[in-house]
């Protein structure tokens, strides 16, 4: 089993090819080993190409994508998991997540069928994302496959105190994806104030927060710095009182929310 490394790089919005190819080629050459996308992005084929092109061994790289939401029954999650396979250019999908249990999502069907998935071996892990906590529970007791991470939101502003509880309590990682809310975080003067004391930016203090928190952030950036910067948030060693700072925020500020959202179905 592949080590799941603590931090990773997302590819979200990264729709043209030779950007795609680039950043991800970058992200790979200056040391990320967790790379993620998703059927929706329309872009796996392009991760595809920077994956046989980077000198880093696949064996070494960690690699997750997410099924779309009109794919979830149970022969369309089959056949668009061979599909992402193919384009991604992997003999098996490290990780393999539900994007949004919403539109053709069915508990039953659906989470059977990533099993059988794993079965075969052509997935090694299941991940949710966009879960309610409901609901992460119902799908915890239908899997038969240990789940191995929830994917959501997640940053200072956006705490997700109950979901980081569950994670710890199933046994699973907690991957957060907008982990600067579109760099919101650079206007928060609390933020701003422990990044000056450790000479890096309100970005990376927000990474090295959900990193210290027990959380896998997927930063997104397309330009070689921001790649860069991202990942040297693991250098940050934020202190106690850093911690309890932030921690102190209690924001519950969302960044990505729409009708459909699960929250917005209660």
């Amino acid at each position: 089993m592949k080590e799941f490394p603590k931090l990773g790089y997302g590819t979200y919005k990264l729709e043209d090819r030779d950007e795609c190819v680039e950043a991800v080629t970058t992200a790979l050459d200056v040391g990320y080993r967790h790379i993620d996308t998703a059927q929706m992005y329309d872009n796996e084929e392009f991760v595809g190409e920077a994956l046989a092109e980077s000198d880093v061994d696949i064996g070494d790289i960690f690699v997750a994508t997410k099924l779309d939401t009109d794919n979830l029954g149970s022969d369309d999650v089959l056949e668009t998991a061979r599909e992402s396979a193919a384009k991604l250019g992997v003999e098996t999908i490290d990780l393999l997540y539900v994007h949004w249990p919403i539109n053709a999502y069915d508990p039953d069907e659906t989470l059977s069928a990533l099993d059988e998935l794993v079965e075969e071996g052509l997935v090694d892990n299941i991940g949710l994302s966009n879960f309610r906590p409901d609901q992460l529970e119902e799908a915890i007791d239908r899997l038969d496959t240990p789940l191995f991470a929830h994917q959501v939101e997640m940053h200072p502003l956006l705490q997700q105190e109950e979901l980081l509880s569950m994670a710890d309590e199933y046994d699973h990682h907690l991957v957060a994806y907008s982990p600067i809310a579109r760099n919101e975080v650079a206007e928060n003067d609390t933020l701003v104030e422990i990044a000056e004391k450790h000479e890096a930016s309100p970005a990376q203090v927000s990474l090295a927060w959900l990193v210290e928190k027990g959380a896998t952030p997927i930063p997104k950036a397309a330009s070689p710095d921001h790649i860069r910067a991202n990942l040297a948030a693991l250098d940050i060693e934020l202190s106690d009182d850093d911690v309890a700072a932030i921690d102190a925020l209690g924001a519950d500020h969302r960044i990505v929310d729409f009708d459909e959202a699960p929250w917005n179905q209660v």
